[in-house]
């Protein structure tokens, strides 16, 4: 049902389980039941220790689909997948380290450093950068809400909105 009845006392986590709330409450308090036999690790979970035994084990599990290229955790096959980004975002932008993989992407991006805003509304003074942020605005004037609630009868011009509602369900 999605109910989560056990709440910490220190923040505003919820748990459907007891033993869900308890493994949360070793980030408040620092305890680190787990050890590692080999050396002096200690984790407050066991999926940590089991990562961290894999340094031991030599177990690289995580492999890349570009090269050959394995890693013994998830964080650090991501770290090693940046470096075929450049195949695929060859387009750099040349005040930040925005990259796109198409010229019109970064045509798009540029735009935040400029402030040129060529899309206008028609019925108000709104300028935008993005044609899309120009379409979400004219919800201001249409009154059109998209986003509907599966759980009550709330509608939202923006998505971003209807996520805020639904944290009212969970409570």
């Amino acid at each position: 049902t999605g109910e989560k009845p056990y709440a910490c006392k220190l923040c505003d986590y919820r748990a459907g389980q007891l033993s869900a709330l308890n493994t949360h409450l070793r980030k408040h308090t620092g305890e680190k039941p787990f050890a590692c036999d080999s050396c002096d690790y200690r984790a407050g979970q066991l999926i940590q220790l089991k990562r961290h035994i894999r340094t031991h084990m030599g177990e690289k599990p995580f492999a890349c689909g570009a090269c050959d290229f394995r890693a013994g955790q998830l964080k650090d096959l991501k770290k090693h997948l940046k470096t075929h980004l450049d195949i695929k975002k060859p387009y750099n932008c040349n005040v930040c380290s925005y990259r796109a993989s198409r010229i019109n992407h970064l045509k798009t991006h540029l735009r935040t450093h400029t402030g040129e805003k060529p899309y206008t509304c028609k019925v108000c003074d709104y300028k935008a950068g993005q044609l899309t942020n120009l379409k979400t605005h004219m919800r201001t004037h249409t009154g059109e809400k998209p986003f509907a609630c599966d759980k009550c009868s709330y509608r939202a011009a923006l998505k971003s909105s209807l996520v805020q509602h639904m944290r009212t369900h969970d409570r």
